[in-house]
């Protein structure tokens, strides 16, 4: 009787101090990451991360490091820092707007920046419309470099890529009622990424969605929040699903009228025209829009901001979409209810034209006239 009780005692505490070990290790982890991420970080000496760059698409590989940077209700942003990639305490009843800006690498290794500011800008009035405290433009600016610089080796070579960039700004205080946060954080993280459509550079094929609405005058179509993109997901789904890049949505109003797709903005070109949805708080400002504008009118081209009619599109020359993940894509084809129009895409066409402008000047090989890139080393 006395072996038998001593045997039972031995089958339970055994297993009691495995779990015992097992919880002293998984806090030794947890102590270990959590001291890793207050750690002043000792950067990578390699030129290169261990990535496929030939093969890379536009998902998440997180890069080494990231930036920090905290905000009280008096909306005073302490001096952030970076610190290791990895997982941050939440408060359950955060919320958030977002940035998104890339990082090239040079033919001489060199690393550029393309109009951070005016992402810093934009972060700015998205801030102020859902009543948020925002880093300011020195602030915003000088978080990018530092995280694009801590990731240098994530940074593809030329030609392969890009380093995305995510600036965050997230209201991380607990709150249970309908009002602003107690406190917010600024976060900057990073991952190498290719091309954002599956198809590379090649034309995209759109669908004009007649069901659902992606914003709506007076909401938040002009913030580039999580509330901006959530609305697309169901119809990106649905369109994906029958063969489509992408999705194409109407004004919510009259839904005859050419707002912009899932991601990015829309140009449509006849002869030397080219229109683009005008932004009156429905549509993103995108950077790279403005840039091509730009671009555009220099090249000699009429660019013009108006309300475009779902009918111009179905009749114009070309079609193509700007946005920071996209670039500047060429659209091959749109169907509108039981119609389906071809457009022109290739080497000759104005798409392409500008998309080399564009690019050149983001990776260096062109000269940068307008002060648009930074260089951070």
């Amino acid at each position: 009787m006395f072996k038998a009780i001593s045997s039972l005692r031995k089958s339970l505490v055994l297993p009691l101090h495995s779990n015992i070990r097992t919880l002293q290790t998984f806090s030794k982890y947890n102590a270990q990451a959590a001291s890793a991420l207050r750690e002043k970080p000792l950067y990578q000496d390699e030129e290169y991360a261990d990535v496929d760059w030939d093969n890379l698409g536009f998902g998440l590989t997180p890069a080494d490091y990231m930036y920090v940077m905290k905000c009280s209700k008096d909306g005073e942003f302490t001096q952030g820092e970076i610190s290791r990639f990895g997982n941050i305490q939440l408060s359950p009843s955060a919320g958030a707007i977002y940035e998104g800006t890339k990082a090239y690498r040079k033919e001489n290794g060199k690393l550029l920046l393309f109009r951070p500011d005016h992402n810093a800008v934009r972060m700015q009035l998205g801030a102020e419309r859902m009543l948020m405290p925002s880093p300011s433009v020195d602030q915003f600016v000088d978080a990018v470099k530092q995280t694009a610089y801590a990731n240098k080796r994530w940074v593809p070579p030329s030609g392969k890529g890009s380093l995305y960039i995510r600036p965050l700004l997230m209201g991380s205080g607990p709150i249970l009622g309908l009002g602003p946060s107690p406190e917010y954080t600024f976060i900057v993280y990073a991952s190498p990424v290719g091309n954002y459509f599956k198809e590379g550079i090649a034309a995209l094929n759109l669908y004009v969605e007649e069901e659902y609405v992606r914003a709506a005058p007076g909401g938040a179509g002009g913030v580039k929040s999580i509330t901006n993109y959530a609305p697309v997901l169901k119809a990106l789904s649905r369109a994906k699903s029958r063969g489509f890049s992408d999705v194409l949505y109407l004004d919510s109003v009259k839904k005859k009228y050419l707002e912009e797709a899932s991601s990015c903005n829309v140009f449509v070109v006849k002869g030397r025209t080219i229109s683009t949805p005008a932004t009156n708080g429905t549509i993103l400002e995108g950077v790279t829009r403005k840039s091509v504008m730009e671009i555009a009118s220099d090249q000699g081209y009429e660019v013009v901001e108006k309300s475009v009619h779902v009918d111009e599109v179905m009749d114009a020359d070309e079609v193509f979409c700007t946005g920071t993940a996209v670039g500047v894509a060429p659209v091959g084809t749109i169907t509108y209810q039981d119609k389906r129009v071809e457009y022109e895409t290739g080497d000759e066409s104005v798409c392409q034209k500008l998309r080399s402008v564009l690019v050149g000047i983001q990776t260096g090989s062109i000269e940068d006239t307008k002060g648009w890139v930074t260089c951070i080393n």
